[in-house]
């Protein structure tokens, strides 16, 4: 694990959360990343989660087999899953004298200059205590954007910039970008080479696919923080990225 104290902002995407049928959360999976987030605090680095996983969590108890199309729904799932997702990281981390802070934005309140300097300061705050991970969502029971375009993509770079972090892990059912072939992309130090190889395709939990991942790690990039996308099903893959090791697809800072 790298020695240097490192800002990290780790997003995690619906399709590591959930179950494999994407109907509730998958307990073995949110623990597993908890202790691997656990660690890296333990070796004195700041962590932010930015997740998704609240419309998942929602399905189950309102009795949904799938995820529904209309907004109103899926709204409903998030608000009744935002409490559940949020419970189980909680549970996962105290088991690590670790505590957790929810904080739901939209991309309005980062753009926003008052709530910008807020959001800013309370997450600065947070992290400053040293045994506390924040854990950000879109609100999705009133914003649209997460629910119709980026499953928190997006927002995880607008946290990063917003927190001048050092790095941006994004994990996702996949590898990483992948290219014709199929195999995973391990560089990108220019984008438009690349452009052509995402799909729009992305499995039945999530929001985004590759697309919004790549637009994410543009934006970051652009910012000066690397970005790093990798599979979350694969443990012990967080350490690597923090230490320096190549795994996934990683796209080095302007």
């Amino acid at each position: 694990m790298a020695k240097r104290t490192q800002r990290i902002v780790l997003k995690f995407g619906s399709g590591i959360l959930s179950t494999e049928k994407g109907l509730g959360l998958s307990r073995p999976q949110i623990a597993r990343l908890a202790r691997e987030v656990g660690a890296l605090v333990r070796a004195g680095h700041q962590c932010v989660i930015v997740s998704s996983g609240a419309v998942a969590a929602g399905l189950a108890t309102l009795d949904l087999t799938a995820r529904p199309k209309e907004l109103a729904a899926k709204q409903a799932c998030a608000a009744v899953g935002q409490s559940q997702l949020m419970h189980a990281y909680a549970s996962e981390f105290a088991k690590q004298d670790i505590a957790v802070a929810q904080l739901l934005l939209t991309h309005n309140d980062l753009d926003s200059r008052v709530r910008h300097h807020n959001a800013r300061n309370t997450l600065a705050h947070l992290l400053a205590r040293g045994h506390v991970v924040p854990i950000i969502n879109e609100n999705d029971s009133v914003a649209v954007e997460e629910l119709n375009f980026g499953d928190n993509d997006r927002l995880s770079a607008e946290v990063a910039i917003l927190l001048d972090a050092d790095l941006l892990i994004i994990l996702t059912s996949v590898d990483g970008l992948q290219d014709a072939q199929g195999k995973t992309v391990p560089l990108v130090r220019d984008f438009s080479e690349v452009s052509g190889l995402v799909r729009s395709d992305k499995g039945h939990t999530s929001t985004g696919g590759m697309v919004t991942k790549l637009q994410a790690a543009q934006l970051a990039v652009k910012a000066g923080i690397p970005v790093n996308i990798a599979s979350g099903r694969q443990a012990g893959l967080v350490y690597q990225i923090v230490a320096g090791q190549r795994v996934g697809t990683y796209f080095p800072a302007k």
